[in-house]
């Protein structure tokens, strides 16, 4: 039952987009890499009143063409996989689900064992340690309050396009006085998995103390082709939620730099950025903790 909010659509393909930008960016300054030596992939999540959730890949040669059944062979299995808080220490468990005709593996709690529940908590540091291949990787992260608040939702008619359907979706938000309050936030549609926005955090430079409106650009799956004419839109009849998820520093850096070089492939003006990852020992990606708030809003037809 612990496992009901996982959305594997949330991590697959990303996990591949991951090993190519950061073989990408690595040399991207250079001249055309060659093929390195395959490196562990981490997206580890812990969120409040949410169990852990740990997906292990490796990373794949980024100028050889790549099938389906590479990306399949990707995930890094049977590894030994822990998470702690400062007074206890988890084990998590291997799992397995088919999405298509591939199989997608995880690791999270064994909710079949009691002495084995963690759940995430506000104000909580936690630790993730991985054992694979003969190696061990590490990570910190934390949850923070729940600091920076959505206070409403509402929508309006999206301006200039002449599609009467699509709406746009607005967001008033109160930042705390103290500069060093980031966010990450994803939206989801009638109940689908949550998907974060193109730019998906914010910190609060010029921000900080203040409630301010926004507008909130609809989440997407970074791996399907968009309409240009739709993107960031809504559209009548849907019903809309916003996750907002305060984040600490290494989670907001790591996010920056990975979307920041994300938006620059195919662009032969953009700049190299290296992506910044709170992995020990070699690994990459990243082991992040939300404080997320969810709020709502229906958009009448």
């Amino acid at each position: 039952m612990f496992l009901s909010h996982f959305h594997t659509r949330g991590f697959t393909l990303l996990l591949a987009a991951f090993a190519v930008t950061f073989i990408s960016c690595e040399k991207a300054v250079d001249i055309i890499p060659s093929n390195l030596d395959p490196v562990v992939v981490v997206e580890g999540t812990i969120e409040n009143n949410q169990p852990p959730v740990v997906v292990l890949t490796r990373s794949l040669a980024f100028f050889e063409q790549l099938s389906a059944q590479d990306f399949a062979n990707s995930f890094v299995r049977n590894a030994n996989v822990f998470v702690s808080d400062g007074s206890r220490r988890v084990r998590l468990t291997e799992y397995r689900r088919q999405v298509g005709n591939a199989n997608f593996y995880f690791y999270s709690l064994d909710s079949t064992n009691p002495a084995q529940l963690m759940i995430g908590r506000l104000n909580t540091s936690y630790k993730l340690e991985i054992e694979a291949d003969g190696k061990l990787y590490t990570a910190n992260t934390s949850i923070p309050d729940i600091s920076r608040k959505v206070d409403s939702l509402w929508w309006q008619k999206a301006p200039g396009n002449k599609d009467s359907t699509l709406a746009v979706v607005f967001s008033r938000v109160t930042d705390p006085k103290g500069y060093g309050n980031y966010i990450r936030y994803f939206t989801s549609v009638n109940d689908s998995a949550f998907l974060p926005g193109s730019n998906s955090v914010f910190d609060d430079k010029f921000v900080d103390g203040t409630t301010y409106d926004i507008q909130v650009f609809r989440g997407f799956n970074r791996n399907v082709e968009f309409d240009p004419e739709t993107f960031g839109f809504f559209k009548r009849g849907e019903s809309v939620k916003v996750k907002m998820s305060n984040i600490d520093k290494a989670t907001y850096d790591f996010w920056r730099t990975w979307e920041q070089n994300q938006s620059n492939v195919g662009n032969p003006f953009g700049v190299p950025v290296k992506v910044l990852s709170n992995l020990s020992a070699g690994a990459t990606g990243i082991f992040a903790g939300y404080a997320s708030q969810i709020t709502s809003i229906n958009i009448p037809k």
